[in-house]
């Protein structure tokens, strides 16, 4: 009887599995029916606006893209921490570097419990290595090219340009770069390695839960900081002629040890760099986590009134408003803004940073041959993309860029190019306000037109909803991936 009741089930079981699949589909609720046409809808629609203009059939854009580079060594952030036998700690602190392992568990719980990107120096360079060997046979880890100009540069180059990267690379790195992206920098024999702790949303360490997906990254660098492809990138910038250049990666110089007068020495020479390409080049800056205010001291008087772009994300644009406006910077923001709170501070960044250029220039007629206006603020987010863009200006297609910009992220996120809409969702609420001010419009989420953009002042605005990934891949990345993606349709 055995042996017949398993032949049996052999022979009836795919028409009973069948079976079980149409009785699931038919009984499944309407809400979750309308849900995934919605999704559908969505994705078609920024999809279709995405492929509205593209770059096939004109010449490749040229992008040169600084500054250094790394090699990821991804892991379970919390699978690392248990292995070393580190305790989830009872005080969640900031640090602005880290020094030892109590420093380590206070830091990674502070940003963990609400989900938010960090990364920090580490200055005990055993503690680091002792990571990384923990990190080397940990189940699932996986090595990647890292760092934001590399990543900048391969996602431009997949879009279809062509790149100038600025950096010092080993011959093992290079070799696994794409063919449209030339090195200009020094060859070293041992990469910088930057330790990535990721982790899920819903995530437990101890008492501990993840509010959202995000990674927390820790960095013992020896290139990076001193910027040290600079020489040859400018070398090669000449002959080069760009579209656009893009800055990033100057967070490795965030509570780095330097000699004093160092870092203003490298930020005076990038300063020069940036002033002394033309003014038809647009010139885009990448914010990063950023948490030594002498630095953003720095970068608002040498890299950012050269910058006519500015990317960053939700928790980069409140850490830059508070110290324009004169306040200390806010290491740890919501990671889930609403879109009036995040559209308001845009405001201001925008508003500010161009009066202090119609002031400057005002005062030294020489400054706006040096200085440019800020034209386009892009901010990237989990549940949506904006992006600010002075009408008038170099800086096209804003609406598709933004809509870009949202299906990378879950294409990046996602490790895949094709969006797949049963790991995907929407928490992007229905409807949003264009400003916290009372009285201000409303605007609806349409599944048709899910960009919604429209005229202020000089500026447009456009705000796309993200499909998040629920079966995240990799975080890391994902700023430089998305905002990468969104200049590509605009130079």
């Amino acid at each position: 009887m055995e042996r017949g009741g398993r032949a049996s089930w052999m022979k009836y079981g795919p028409v009973v599995s069948l079976l079980v699949v149409l009785l699931a589909v038919w009984f499944r609720s309407p809400q979750d029916a309308v849900l995934d046409d919605r999704l559908d809808t969505v994705l078609s629609s920024l999809l279709r606006a995405e492929s509205k203009v593209g770059i096939n059939g004109v010449a490749r854009p040229k992008v040169a893209i600084g500054f250094g580079g790394c090699v990821d060594l991804i892991v379970d952030g919390v699978s690392l921490l248990n292995k070393i036998g580190l305790p989830p700690t009872d005080q969640p602190l900031h640090h602005d570097y880290i020094e030892n392992e109590v420093q380590l568990a206070q830091s990674f719980a502070y940003f963990f419990a609400p989900g938010a990107a960090a990364e920090r120096f580490m200055l005990n360079d055993t503690l680091f290595s002792e990571l990384v060997e923990a990190s080397r046979d940990l189940p699932g880890n996986r090595w990647a090219i890292g760092g934001n100009a590399p990543a900048m540069a391969g996602r431009m180059a997949t879009e279809g340009c062509d790149i100038l990267l600025g950096g010092s690379f080993s011959t093992d790195y290079t070799d696994v770069l794409s063919e449209h992206i030339t090195v200009a920098g020094n060859i070293v024999e041992e990469p910088d390695i930057h330790l990535i702790l990721e982790y899920p949303a819903g995530a437990s360490w101890g008492q501990y839960t993840a509010r959202r997906a995000n990674r927390y990254i820790i960095h013992s660098d020896d290139h990076n900081p001193y910027l040290d492809s600079m020489e040859h990138f400018a070398e090669k910038l000449e002959d080069f002629k760009p579209d656009l250049l893009v800055v990033g990666g100057l967070q490795m110089m965030d509570n780095f040890p330097f000699q004093s007068g160092e870092r203003d020495a490298l930020l005076s020479r990038l300063a020069d760099l940036l002033s002394l390409s033309s003014p038809q080049i647009g010139v885009h800056f990448e914010m990063a986590s950023f948490v030594e205010e002498s630095i953003m001291e720095d970068l608002l008087h040498y890299v950012i009134p050269h910058a006519d772009s500015l990317g960053m994300n939700e928790q980069e644009l409140p850490n830059l408003l508070s110290l324009l406006k004169g306040s200390n910077i806010k290491v740890l923001s919501d990671p889930n803004p609403r879109v009036a709170t995040v559209l308001d501070q845009m405001r201001e960044v925008y508003r500010i940073l161009n009066q202090r250029y119609r002031d400057t220039t005002a005062e030294d007629d020489t400054y706006s041959a040096k200085a440019k206006p800020l034209t386009r603020l892009h901010v990237h987010t989990l549940a949506f993309q904006a992006m600010i863009v002075t009408r008038g200006s170099q800086w096209k297609n804003t609406m598709s860029a933004t809509a870009k910009a949202s299906l990378t992220a879950n294409r990046h996120v996602c490790g895949s190019n094709d969006i797949d809409l049963s790991k995907a969702r929407l928490i992007m609420d229905d409807s949003f306000s264009v400003s916290r001010r009372e009285g201000s419009q409303r605007i609806p989420l349409q599944e048709t037109r899910p960009v919604s953009c429209w005229d202020e002042d000089d500026y447009e605005i456009c705000v796309a909803p993200v499909l998040v990934c629920t079966e995240v891949y990799q975080t890391a990345g994902g700023g430089d991936n998305i905002s990468a993606a969104g200049l590509v349709l605009q130079i």
